[in-house]
């Protein structure tokens, strides 16, 4: 009978000690905003960051999230940026273009860099429904984002690093390999 397979897992946990983070946060709606980032903040603090290890950096609004995280994400000293904002729906289709270039555009700019970057942009109907997701009602989505940054960037540095479960399960095959062919 076949042996069971047990697969490697690879995670990241959640200490910040040591790593560098960045904050780009928008200032447009900044009443929602900046409980955001206090609770992003907090949240590194508490995994073990220091003060010399996050840098904010403020832009006008979040349509520019994505140009200032690419810029911080090739400067190559963060391990994570977390980009903070809020666009709340009005009674145009600016929101909507807003919205999802924003979007777009963190994403692109996570992927051309490799550097995970969190998405904390409060897409709202509502000032209420930014206002429950800033810390009323159902915690606080800056708090989440510090840790989604913390995981991703230690996961990140296990799926590059040379002691990455990866990087061994791939050395092994080959080197499988490399004996089987030589036999």
């Amino acid at each position: 009978m076949a042996e069971k397979i047990q697969p490697g897992m690879v995670s990241g946990e959640l200490g910040a000690a040591g790593l560098r983070f960045g904050i780009v946060v928008s200032r447009f709606n900044s009443f929602i905003t900046e409980r955001l980032l206090s609770a992003a903040v907090d949240a590194l603090q508490r995994a073990g960051a220091s003060s010399k290890d996050v840098d904010v950096v403020h832009v006008p609004g979040a349509f520019e999230l994505p140009l200032a995280a690419k810029k911080l994400a090739a400067t190559g000293r963060y391990n994570a940026l977390i980009a903070i904002g809020c666009v709340l729906r009005g009674e145009t289709s600016h929101y909507d273009y807003v919205c999802s270039e924003t979007a777009r555009g963190l994403q692109l700019a996570q992927i051309d860099t490799g550097l995970p970057i969190i998405f904390c942009v409060l897409t709202c109907d509502t000032l209420e429904q930014a206002i429950d997701r800033a810390g009323l009602k159902g915690g606080n989505k800056g708090f989440e984002s510090g840790l989604a940054a913390i995981e991703m960037a230690r996961l990140s540095q296990k799926l590059r690093g040379p002691q990455s479960a990866v990087a061994i399960r791939t050395s092994s095959r080959s080197t499988t390999s490399r004996k089987k062919r030589h036999k």
